[in-house]
């Protein structure tokens, strides 16, 4: 838990070492971090907004002569193409995984609890939603797939939820990311996109909580 935290504050240089040693693999290597943790369930905590930064800040970077076009399509392709796997997951075998005895214990049962109160409270938007928040947006496809939606219906959401996503991170991330004082304090910075964005899911569970009491 130690080494995932420190790669998860201190991911920028991460991401410099493994563009050092994997050169151009390392496009892959990304992609499949970002499709991950959207498309296994049970790895909510792998990075997500900050990673999409910092590969972007190192992107505007010419030292590091990475392609922000080409970081966008496969971020792009990863969280859709992660959001349908695990749409396609909670349909088929959701409640069957959940309650498997080795499966169950690796599922948070607390956050798809969460995230079904955030359903409850936001409907068809929380796909969108959803996307911004760590741990939530990996269970929002997995329990939208447990409460009736089609695919037809639940993929509409989700293209707005990861085009927006997507974007906001990356630009913020090229344009705002090798800033002498956002570098001075990334990993400050990293931990406090973490925080505001499960701000609005701590709230919502807190007050469900109350309001059932």
């Amino acid at each position: 838990m130690g080494t995932l935290i420190d790669f998860i504050l201190h991911i920028d240089s991460h991401i410099v070492s493994i563009v050092n040693t994997f050169g151009g693999w390392s496009y892959i290597i990304l992609f499949a971090v970002v499709f991950i943790e959207t498309g296994a369930v049970i790895m909510p905590f792998l990075p997500g907004d900050s990673l999409l930064f910092a590969a972007a800040a190192l992107a505007a970077n010419p030292q590091y002569h990475l392609k922000i076009e080409l970081f966008v399509i496969l971020f792009l392709i990863a969280c859709i193409a992660g959001d349908s796997l695990n749409f396609l997951i909670g349909h088929s075998i959701g409640k069957s995984l959940s309650n498997h005895s080795w499966f169950g214990k690796l599922i948070d049962k607390k956050s798809i609890e969460r995230s079904e109160l955030f359903f409850e409270k936001h409907g068809a938007v929380a796909i969108i939603l959803a996307r911004y928040m760590p741990i939530i947006r990996t269970f929002a496809p997995f329990v939208a797939a447990g409460t009736g939606y089609s695919y037809k219906q639940f993929i509409r959401y989700s293209l707005i939820g990861c085009v927006s996503w997507v974007t906001i991170c990356s630009v913020c991330g090229y344009f705002f990311g090798n800033l002498p004082f956002v570098q001075a304090h990334f990993s400050a910075i990293i931990l406090g996109i973490i925080i505001v964005t499960l701000i609005p899911a701590v709230v919502g569970f807190i007050k469900s909580r109350l309001s059932k009491s």
